[in-house]
């Protein structure tokens, strides 16, 4: 990410529906925002975002994809997964027992992102992961 960089970029990246796709996002994610401070979250992020479109909707099923999208600006970093949807129900937060071996992927991606968004539509939902430059006390961005 350029310091200098005064309006928004955008970058995204299609991937098939194959569990080893996560990785390559991570990958991908790490790529786009080399040097930035949350390049690291944002990679932990895609891989939990990602990892659930595969294993919880349309997009882990045989033909099946998901699609990343990466936004940069002077005041946020905004990471989402597009899934392919066929599910009935949305994706939430669960309080799960941290032994737990599912569940708590969403609710880590709460813990790390200032704001979690989903949006349904046709085709799908998109979780958006907003990571902000100056966020205030109590997480709100200024």
């Amino acid at each position: 990410m350029h310091e200098y960089t005064s309006t928004v970029r955008v970058w995204g990246l299609s991937c098939p529906g194959f569990p080893e796709e996560v990785s390559r996002a991570r990958r991908w994610t790490r790529d786009v925002l080399r040097g930035s401070p949350f390049a690291e979250d944002a990679e932990l992020i895609v891989s939990e975002l990602s990892a659930n479109a595969i294993l919880h909707t349309a997009s882990g099923r045989e033909s099946g994809s998901f699609h990343l999208a990466v936004a940069v600006s002077a005041q946020v970093v905004a990471v989402s997964v597009t899934d392919d949807g066929g599910t009935g129900t949305a994706p939430k937060v669960e309080h799960q027992d941290q032994d737990a071996e599912h569940g708590r992927g969403l609710g880590m991606v709460s813990a790390i992102a200032h704001r979690v968004v989903i949006h349904d539509s046709n085709g799908g939902r998109t979780v958006t992961a907003e990571l902000f430059t100056h966020p205030r006390r109590g997480g709100h961005p200024c």
